[in-house]
């Protein structure tokens, strides 16, 4: 370092004012911790900038010092990305001051935003124009805007509208030197060369530090249809999945997978949640959406599920009568991650596949995980609409769950492998971070990772944005 630690955090106290540089142990814990408490890491300090220039001019003087930066939004991720390593000396840098909505663009259907706003305000401004942001997270009430775009957040509406990368039009962002790089532009068309905002779009804060993104925005749904669907296999969820993709074309928004101890968790972890269509293995959530007022979405999803029954595609369905009926079959899905949390640890998998080759893979998984791992539970849920799948793995029943994960690792290789061999991904949605850098080297080419790197050691030469996450 060219100067101490105090000198540095004096100097940043400058630019951000004292109140906002945390180093009182109390004060900096909950920013050293990640949401499933896997991760603890220790800081010189949490520094929490109000402006662009404000995180311009932190990142200068930790330039100057040689002292890396960790960008941190509501620390909702689940690998580790945004808690800093131990006994690194890392300043953690928190955007949750930057809130901003700089302005909606309504004729152009943009909204842009600062970083440190949850996806739920960006929701609520979105709609307070009349429009639609589409990103829908479980956790929307407390992740930040720069942390869906650091992750490329995907979300329950993928299947219709994309994740975080289609969801950007344009980017700010701080570089490793403190400079800033303004790209916030609303453009749909901008063949100007390379496309730079990709590079930081799922970097998770290691090529530089987003402040502010211009967000696509749509026609908010004027009509909605909501329904549960039993089936008796996955390979019955495809085939639903593609009967209603063509009699409801992009109207449908959702398809969510879910299985029946998933749902169970759910259930026992949320007291007065509703019991609906006990007693099958598998359950399918519809979401089906319209700008138009007049639509008769509702009796068009009830006639192809009645369709699908009398041809045995379906076992059992129920449609929402209501938005309270709705949200209830929501919330039995939302909450599974938070059920899980409660029951215990748990080996958790973020996998994506071709959508026709999730069967093969689900007989071929289950097979290889019950020869190793005898009595392990499967926690399976996810976005089967556009291949994302939550594929998790719970203790024998009364076994000790702290002993069960000491297997995580044979467990991934086995699950991983077999995602690999159908073409698919080892991480769909949560990002890389800390959790899966082995499984990047691994599975990712010799060539992609040359090319990783060397994006790296151009943006980020001395190795100060968030180091030791994704590579």
């Amino acid at each position: 370092m060219a100067e101490s630690g105090a000198t540095l955090l004096e100097r940043v106290a400058a630019i951000v004012g004292h109140a906002h540089v945390l180093s009182a142990p109390g004060d900096v814990e909950p920013f050293l911790v990640d949401w499933r408490g896997r991760y603890r890491g220790t800081a010189l300090a949490v520094v929490r900038p109000g402006t662009t220039s404000e995180v311009s001019a932190v990142v200068r003087a930790c330039a100057h010092a040689g002292v890396a930066l960790v960008p941190q939004g509501g620390n909702t991720g689940l690998c580790g990305g945004a808690i800093p390593r131990v006994d690194s000396g890392e300043i953690v840098l928190s955007l949750t001051r930057m809130q901003h909505v700089r302005s909606i663009d309504v004729a152009n259907a943009t909204i842009t935003v600062e970083a440190g706003a949850t996806l739920a305000a960006v929701q609520d401004a979105a709609a307070a124009a009349g429009l639609l942001f589409p990103l829908s997270l479980a956790s929307q009430g407390s992740c930040t805007i720069g942390g869906n775009v650091s992750t490329n957040a995907g979300g329950t509406a993928v299947l219709r509208f994309g994740n975080t990368r289609e969801l950007t039009l344009g980017l700010e962002a701080v570089l490793a030197d403190g400079e800033i790089w303004d790209g916030l532009r609303g453009l749909r068309k901008d063949n100007t060369g390379y496309d730079l905002k990709q590079l930081f779009i799922g970097a998770e804060g290691t090529l530089g530090i987003v402040t502010a993104v211009v967000m696509k925005l749509f026609p908010a749904p004027r009509a909605s249809a909501t329904a549960m669907a039993a089936v008796a296999t996955p390979q019955h969820a495809v085939a639903l999945l593609g009967t209603l993709k063509r009699a409801l074309g992009d109207r449908l928004t959702g398809f969510e997978l879910i299985s029946a101890f998933a749902l169970a968790l759910s259930r026992k972890h949320h007291p007065g949640a509703p019991a609906l269509l006990p007693g099958h293995p598998w359950y399918t959530l519809i979401q089906v959406d319209d700008s138009v007022a007049d639509s008769s979405l509702q009796t068009a999803l009830e006639a192809v599920l009645a369709v699908a029954a009398d041809n045995g595609g379906i076992d059992d369905a129920v449609v929402a009568q209501s938005v309270a009926q709705s949200r209830q079959m929501w919330a039995l899905r939302e909450n599974i991650s938070e059920a899980q949390r409660r029951e215990g640890p748990n080996v958790k998998h973020d996998i994506s596949l071709p959508v026709s080759a999730i069967p093969a893979f689900m007989v071929e998984s289950e097979a290889a995980l019950a020869a190793a791992f005898p009595r392990a539970r499967l926690v399976i849920f996810g976005h089967l609409g556009d291949g994302n799948l939550h594929y998790n793995l719970s203790a024998p029943e009364g076994a000790a769950a702290t002993a069960f994960m000491q297997h995580a690792d044979a467990i991934n290789v086995i699950v991983h492998d077999l995602v690999a061999r159908h073409a698919g991904s080892f991480s769909a949605e949560h990002g890389i971070g800390q959790l899966k850098r082995d499984d990047l080297a691994h599975y990712k080419s010799a060539v992609e990772l040359r090319m990783m790197r060397a994006v790296k050691a151009t943006l980020d030469p001395r190795n100060l944005m968030n180091p030791g996450k994704v590579l």
